[in-house]
């Protein structure tokens, strides 16, 4: 299995590509918490998937990740776009770089799971941190959204093991709603399919695209969200 870490240090840019053949999920965040006028923190922001179109909709959106080589490239993808309404900070989950009671919404997409991995020393520590955290960033009443991951190369949820406890903790100890979604990445070809698929899911995957010719690889995702 690559090392995301890594590949989030070193090769954003490759990473944003990969991510750029999803479903954008700015409806499914709309259909959830109305962004109008609202001041958003996207935490694990990466190379900008939902902060840009967040940005798009929003009155201001704080874009805060572990990694400065992905901030940058948020930090691109939003000036090209000619958005002003942003701010960028490197940021620990557990230590959220932003102002108490400063966000309206914050979003989470695919960042927790890293510190919430049971494969994590001191994993349920980590998220009662990160809960805490949030509360304590959003005003009274606000929103939070996260998306993580149910299986990639799947049609139906098959969350990993090491991600159970922590989605179990979302909805008995924090009382999350969810649901999930189909995330599917849409390739252009069966070179670019096995190039990008082997790139951060590993041999595993990228030999299943090529051996059943896929430009299609099935994703599911979970969203949990709750207003505190």
């Amino acid at each position: 299995m690559p090392n995301h870490s890594e590949i989030y240090r070193l090769e954003p840019e490759q990473y944003d590509l990969l991510i750029s053949k999803q479903p954008n999920l700015l409806e499914r965040i709309q259909c959830i918490h109305n962004l109008e006028g609202q001041d958003v923190i996207d935490l694990g922001a990466g190379t900008g998937r939902l902060t840009v179109p967040i940005a798009q909709q929003a009155k201001s959106v704080l874009a805060l990740d572990a990694s400065e080589a992905m901030l940058r490239v948020t930090a691109k993808k939003l000036k090209n776009a000619n958005l002003n309404n942003w701010n960028i900070r490197v940021s620990d989950h557990r230590k959220i770089q932003a102002e108490d009671n400063s966000a309206d919404v914050l979003v989470s997409g695919w960042s927790i799971c890293y510190i919430g991995s049971s494969n994590v020393h001191g994993w349920k520590e980590n998220v009662a941190a990160t809960i805490n955290e949030i509360k304590r960033v959003l005003r009274p009443g606000g929103t939070v959204i996260k998306f993580e991951t149910l299986g990639t190369g799947v049609e139906f949820p098959s969350p990993p093991d090491f991600l159970t406890g922590y989605y179990s903790m979302l909805e008995k100890v924090y009382n999350f709603q969810n649901t999930w979604i189909r995330t599917d990445y849409q390739f252009d070809n069966l070179d670019e399919a096995e190039r990008l698929t082997k790139f951060f899911f590993g041999t595993d995957i990228s030999e299943k695209v090529v051996r059943e010719k896929r430009t299609t690889l099935p994703e599911c995702a979970g969203i949990w969200w709750r207003s505190f």
